[in-house]
C-alpha cells in the first residue's frame, strides 16, 4: 500500500496544520480524523516501520478492541477522565470500521476481539485511511528539538519542529508517543521529555501488565515448572482476576499475572485461589469420604500436571492418604489451595512491559479535546497519559477513542 513513509518531505510542504510525532495506533488515527476535516497533516516517527506494537500485540492477530469496554477497565489518578472519549468512540465505533475493511475477526475469551487472519490487517487499515483521508506519514524522522512561538497575525501559537529531515512547523501539535513499555519496538521517554518541556506534571512511571519475577532460593521451584499454566483467582490491593496463571523461567506470567500486576506493589503478596472454579472444602470432603485410599497428590494431580501437584504438596508440608489427614491438616490444605500466599520480587520489567502506567498529568489536559491547558495547540493522546487499561484490547480501544477525540479539534 503507497504511503509517504521514507522519502524527506520538500520544503514547501513543511508547513503543516497538524503535526502528530508518533506513527503507532493513537497517531495514526488521530492523522485520519485531524485530515478527513480537511487540516493539513501529517506524522512524523524516528522508527523505520509503523505500528510497531500493533504488529507484534495479539501474538501477531492484534486484539484491538473488547465488546465489554467500561470506564472501570481503566486505571488513572483521575478515573473519570477517560470516561468522555470513551462513550464518543465505542467499541462499535472501531468494529464498525473493522467491518467495513471486511477484516475478519473473533471472541478470544472475556470479549477480547483477534484478528482471524493478521495484526497487518489493522495496520493496513489505519495506513488506507490516513492515506484516504489525505494525511503523511514520514519516519525515519529524529525529533531534535521543539519551540513555541506566538504568532501575533494570528494570535495562535506556532510550533517549530527542528528535525533530522529538516524543520516543520504546525499550529497543533500532537504527541502520540507511547510509553516505555518494549524498547526493542522503539519506545522510550520521549513524549514525557515534550511534557516537562511544557511544564506538565507526570506521575511516575512503571512496567504495566508485565511478568514478575521470583527470587531464589523459591525461583528454582517455579522455574522448573515452567510452561506449566493453571486457572486461578489472584488477588492483591483489592483487585481481583480469574484467569490463567504462567509459571516462568524467572517467575508467574499468563494474563491473571498480568492484569494483577498493575495492582501489585513490591513488597507486597499475591494471594492466590488455586482452584476457583469449585468449593475447595466440599471437593476435599467429599473425595475423603469417597477415595479415602488415595494420596493427597493423586487427587491434586486431578487438577493439576504431576509437577504442580507434587510441587504444591511440597508446599502445604502434608503427603499422606487422604484417610489420614486429621482436621487441622484438611484446614491447612484448604487454607493453601485456596489462599495461596506469595511475594513477588518484582516486575520482570520493560522489556516485556504491554504498557507502561503513569505518565502526564490528566488532570491538566481536557477530557474533551485532549488540548494541553498549560500550552495552546499541544495535544497528547494514548498510552503517553496516565490512562492504563487492563489486558484485552483496553489499550487499543483508548488508542482509537482519545486519537478520535483530538483529532476532531485539532
Amino acid at each position: 500500500m503507497p504511503v509517504s513513509s521514507d522519502i524527506p518531505i520538500s520544503s514547501e510542504t513543511k508547513a503543516f496544520d497538524v503535526i502528530i510525532i508518533g506513527a503507532g495506533a493513537a497517531g495514526l488515527m488521530c492523522a485520519a480524523a485531524a485530515a478527513a476535516r480537511g487540516r493539513k497533516t501529517i506524522v512524523l516517527d524516528h522508527a523505520n516501520k509503523m505500528a510497531k506494537k500493533v504488529l507484534m500485540s495479539g501474538g501477531g492477530r492484534c486484539n484491538f478492541t473488547n465488546l465489554y469496554v467500561e470506564p472501570e477497565n481503566f486505571l488513572s489518578h483521575n478515573p473519570h477522565f477517560c470516561k468522555s472519549a470513551l462513550s464518543r468512540y465505542t467499541q462499535w465505533d472501531f468494529i464498525a470500521l473493522v467491518d467495513k475493511y471486511g477484516i475478519d475477526y473473533y471472541e478470544k475469551t472475556h470479549g477480547q476481539l483477534f484478528c482471524k487472519n493478521s495484526s497487518r490487517d489493522i495496520r493496513d487499515l489505519l495506513m488506507q485511511e490516513c492515506q484516504s483521508a489525505g494525511a503523511k506519514i514520514q519516519l525515519k524522522c529524529k525529533i531534535i528539538e521543539i519551540t513555541q512561538k506566538l504568532n501575533k497575525e494570528s494570535g495562535i501559537n506556532q510550533y517549530t519542529l527542528e528535525t533530522s529531515l529538516g524543520s516543520f512547523t504546525c499550529d497543533s501539535l500532537v504527541i502520540a508517543t507511547g510509553g516505555l513499555s518494549i524498547p526493542t519496538m522503539g519506545a522510550s521517554g520521549f513524549g514525557y521529555d515534550i511534557a516537562k518541556q511544557f511544564g506538565h506534571n507526570l506521575y511516575p512511571t512503571q512496567p504495566g501488565l508485565t511478568p514478575l519475577t521470583i527470587k531464589q532460593p523459591k525461583l528454582a521451584d517455579f522455574a522448573a515448572l515452567a510452561g506449566n499454566a493453571i486457572d486461578v483467582e489472584v488477588s492483591t490491593n483489592h483487585a481481583s482476576f480469574k484467569e490463567a496463571m504462567l509459571f516462568t523461567h524467572k517467575g508467574i506470567s499468563g494474563p491473571a499475572i498480568l492484569q494483577i500486576s498493575n495492582y501489585w506493589k513490591p513488597g507486597e503478596p499475591l494471594h492466590i485461589n488455586l482452584l476457583p472454579n469449585i468449593i475447595c472444602s466440599d471437593w476435599l470432603q467429599e473425595n475423603i469420604e469417597k477415595r479415602p485410599e488415595i494420596n493427597l497428590k493423586t487427587l491434586l494431580a486431578t487438577q493439576f500436571s504431576q509437577s504442580v501437584a507434587g510441587f504444591f504438596v511440597q508446599e502445604i508440608g502434608i503427603d499422606c492418604k487422604l484417610k489420614q489427614l486429621d482436621h487441622p491438616q484438611i484446614n491447612q490444605t484448604i487454607q493453601f489451595l485456596t489462599q495461596w500466599t506469595i511475594y513477588p520480587s518484582g516486575f520482570e520489567g520493560y522489556k516485556v512491559a504491554e504498557v507502561t502506567l503513569g505518565g502526564v498529568d490528566t488532570s491538566e489536559i481536557s477530557s474533551k479535546t485532549f488540548e494541553s491547558q498549560l500550552a495552546q495547540g499541544l495535544y497528547f493522546i494514548g498510552e503517553v497519559l496516565d490512562v492504563t487499561g487492563h489486558l484485552g484490547g483496553f489499550n487499543f480501544q483508548w488508542a482509537w477513542a482519545s486519537a478520535q477525540a483530538a483529532g476532531q479539534h485539532v
